[in-house]
């Protein structure tokens, strides 16, 4: 990994994917002896409680939980 001049670097695809890290994330830069240890920022938000929040009362009609149910079961 590259240092960019903001001081910026990128976290591999393939470790956000495998320590679930998505755009949004809090995380810290923490020192442990000589060594940096990128982790997640205690009591942040995880990317589907950001969307919940985001998303609540922005529905245009209000149905039961049951009713909602049936409309995507099809039933």
């Amino acid at each position: 990994m590259r240092v960019n001049s903001k001081g910026q670097v990128t976290i591999p695809a393939h470790l956000r994917e495998k320590y679930g890290i998505s755009e949004g994330d809090e995380v810290d830069v923490v020192e442990v002896g000589d060594t940096l240890t990128i982790v997640r920022r205690e009591g942040s938000e995880s990317r589907g409680k950001r969307l919940t929040r985001h998303m609540r009362g922005k529905a245009s009609m209000r149905m039961s939980t049951d009713e909602l149910m049936e409309l995507l079961r099809g039933e």
